[in-house]
């Protein structure tokens, strides 16, 4: 196969600006190969990391099979508690609109399910936020409104599919 070509330490600050615009494009397979790169050469990155997540995100309803398990591994790459628990909220967010744009029979209720997941991660991150760091909340008010807007409610017991036994 191929071996891939190793950046530059020097060349890491304009290859996230790169990755960054790559995702602005709607590109989020570019951003996230440049990132794989950044994270090669300095597996720490978090700047890289964070931008690596966004892209894997922007991938959800876009017909991409984004499991769980990629997405985990780069949440746990995150240093800071509060960074942690802020993007698993913003994850579970983006699953939740993605199930919207289905607009499949049921989706309405997994989006129900996914948006009070995210508002719990954004609770938990309000609660260690740095002072004057708002994007929590922000981010909770928004899946607040996502569900009065769309007049989402949680699946009705009757609704729900028997369990298997």
């Amino acid at each position: 196969m191929f071996e891939l070509k190793p950046l530059s330490r020097e060349g890491i600050p304009a290859a996230l600006e790169r990755a960054t615009r790559y995702r602005l494009l709607n590109e989020p397979g570019e951003a996230q190969s440049i990132c794989l790169d950044v994270l090669e050469v300095d597996p720490h990155n978090q700047q890289a990391i964070v931008i690596l997540l966004l892209a894997l995100t922007d991938r959800f309803g876009k017909g991409y099979a984004i499991g769980s398990t990629p997405i985990e591994e780069v949440l746990a790459r995150l240093a800071d508690p509060y960074e942690q628990k802020y993007y698993r909220g913003l994850v579970c967010e983006r699953r939740a609109k993605a199930q919207l744009q289905q607009g499949t029979p049921g989706a309405a209720f997994g989006a129900y399910e996914w948006l009070c997941e995210a508002m719990r991660w954004y609770e938990q991150a309000e609660a260690i936020r740095p002072a004057g760091n708002d994007d929590a909340l922000l981010r909770w008010n928004a899946c607040a409104r996502m569900i009065m807007g769309n007049h989402l409610a949680p699946r009705q017991a009757e609704e729900m599919e028997p369990m298997l036994e």
